[in-house]
């Protein structure tokens, strides 16, 4: 088996989980700057008011993605098991 196989599936994985992760970091992102937003405002200094927010945004974000997140998850999974009689009679 080459490396270029090797290195195809593994490209392909992280654009899948970069994929899948996506929602939540971004809603985490979101979520940050409206709370340094409303900090700079207020002028409150505390390091740990934007982690329940967060943490809230994600744990929703998790909950309405997750059938797309599964569905994703499923498919590259199938994908990569029917191609796995391919790679082996290639190489």
């Amino acid at each position: 088996m080459g490396y270029d196989v090797f290195s195809e599936i593994a490209n392909r994985a992280i654009k899948v989980s970069l994929y899948i992760s996506s929602p939540m970091l971004i809603g985490a992102l979101l979520m940050g700057i409206l709370v340094s937003i409303f900090q700079a405002v207020t002028q409150i200094n505390e390091q740990t008011l934007s982690f329940i927010p967060k943490i809230l945004i994600i744990v929703a974000s998790m909950v309405i993605f997750a059938p797309w997140m599964a569905e994703v998850m499923t498919g590259f999974t199938r994908e990569l098991i029917l191609s796995v009689p391919e790679v082996i009679r290639n190489n």
